[in-house]
């Protein structure tokens, strides 16, 4: 799936003047957490989360300091920190530098953008560089659970069987040598020994996904550890 398959559209955008209490209204009358900012051409400028609002003078929630955190963080944190939490424009809180992602980038990409920055959401911007949309970690979430089986032609017993060994050789952890596979009108018994709990559900997770499997029956056994 790409971003375009999940990504919610329109989006609910604030313009970069628009003074703080405003897109905290928004936020909480749209019951969204996160609002992309946009110049007057609608461009993408910067995303306001409601982590950027959680320390505030109006909730007295601003960093306070020990003396040996300043010491630590120096006047140009702590200068920042106060502009931060006292700024009246969102352009002075928001955040500037945005992960992005194109209407047919692939939601793996987006997962691991989420993951390798920490982030929850990234705007969805065309070739031209408009915004067309935005996807959050709840949308992928979603997708997990709207998934639907694919529609398969229904496959020989042997042919199933063939693409489920094709796919354990692929896998150096199944040991693949050392199983064995029966497939009858599409439920597979899975026969060997595996070195472990992991690949026990490693390999049933290979076998129920090939195309035309229903059932898998794990008869799988553990080797024996030897002591010397």
């Amino acid at each position: 799936m790409k971003a375009r398959d999940v990504m919610a559209s329109p989006v609910i955008t604030a313009e970069e003047n628009a003074t703080v209490q405003d897109v905290a209204k928004t936020m909480v009358a749209r019951r969204i957490s996160a609002v992309p900012i946009v110049d007057k051409t609608g461009k993408l400028v910067g995303i306001v989360t409601e982590a950027d609002l959680m320390h505030r003078i109006e909730t007295e929630t601003e960093r306070r300091y020990s003396w040996w955190l300043h010491m630590l963080s120096g006047d140009g944190a702590m200068a920042a920190d106060y502009a931060k939490s006292h700024a009246r424009k969102i352009v002075d809180v928001m955040t500037r530098e945005v992960k992005i992602a194109e209407p047919e980038t692939p939601l793996a990409e987006i997962a691991e953008l989420f993951e390798t920055n920490g982030i929850k959401r990234v705007p969805i911007v065309d070739q031209a560089g408009d915004l067309v949309g935005i996807v959050s970690r709840a949308n992928i979430i979603q997708a997990v659970a709207s998934a639907r089986p694919k529609l398969e032609i229904a496959l020989s017993d042997a042919t199933i069987r063939r693409k489920l060994m094709e796919e354990l050789k692929k896998q150096p952890w199944a040991h693949s040598h050392k199983i064995n596979v029966i497939v009858t009108r599409g439920i597979v018994d899975l026969w060997g020994t595996v070195e472990s709990e992991q690949a026990r559900k490693g390999i049933n997770a290979v076998a129920i996904n090939v195309p035309g499997v229903d059932v898998v029956n794990d008869h799988l056994i553990h080797e024996p550890v030897f002591v010397y």
